[in-house]
């Protein structure tokens, strides 16, 4: 990973911006999508804003530092008694999170799409300057965003997906699943370590990403 700092440093630059963004608007999603169900706790605890500072785990960037595609933010506070349906609440506000990452991922494609059309009208000094930069930014977004929605798409408690899938099983069943949740990092760590967890989200991200390129080709 560090035979070729300077490269590797370029890489993690590109990679920032996108990622600041991508963790921010999940985060943001769930405290939104729990406050327009009823719930004031993320609005009280002035988790609904877009100031990436708030959202920062020192776990969760030292992750993306290393990986420079995969890393988390402090959860946003969600408190489902407020809910008329707590199950049903907490799986929309679960889904919130991922659904915000792939709608940005599909922004970056559009936004790729029209980067390459500026290209073409763009002085070659601003375009190396400006565009060509902005354009490998908007790839590492697609990237950022397909992967953290992917990945806390996976159903283990308490990435997103295990709500998700608690919610969707039998109520003693859902209770079962939620009590792994001390132990979820443990098997997320374990499938990283194994080389599963790539196996898990890599075929999905791939053909993802090359149909949002395909995407972008077209504009």
């Amino acid at each position: 990973m560090f035979s070729d700092p300077v490269s590797w440093f370029k890489q993690l630059a590109i990679a920032l911006v996108p990622m600041l963004v991508a963790i921010t608007f999940h985060e943001v999603a769930h405290g939104y999508a729990a406050y327009l169900l009823g719930d004031p706790t993320a609005k009280r605890a002035g988790r609904l804003t877009l100031n990436p500072i708030k959202h920062l785990d020192p776990l969760g960037a030292l992750a993306f530092v290393l990986t420079r595609i995969i890393g988390w933010a402090k959860p946003v506070p969600i408190d489902p008694r407020f809910f008329a349906n707590p199950r049903s609440g907490m799986m929309l506000v679960s889904l919130a999170g991922p659904a915000a990452n792939f709608a940005l991922a599909v922004a970056s494609a559009l936004v790729l799409g029209g980067l390459d059309t500026l290209h073409q009208f763009v002085p070659p000094p601003w375009s190396a300057s400006v565009v060509v930069p902005l354009a490998y930014m908007s790839v590492a977004s697609i990237q950022v965003n397909l992967a953290l929605g992917l990945f806390n798409l996976l159903p283990i408690p308490p990435l997103d997906g295990g709500h998700i899938l608690a919610g969707l099983l039998p109520p003693r069943a859902g209770y079962e699943l939620e009590r792994l949740a001390p132990f979820g990092f443990f098997i997320v760590l374990a499938l990283a370590v194994t080389g599963l967890l790539g196996g898990l989200i890599g075929p999905a991200m791939d053909s993802l990403y090359h149909l949002l390129l395909q995407i972008a080709e077209l504009l």
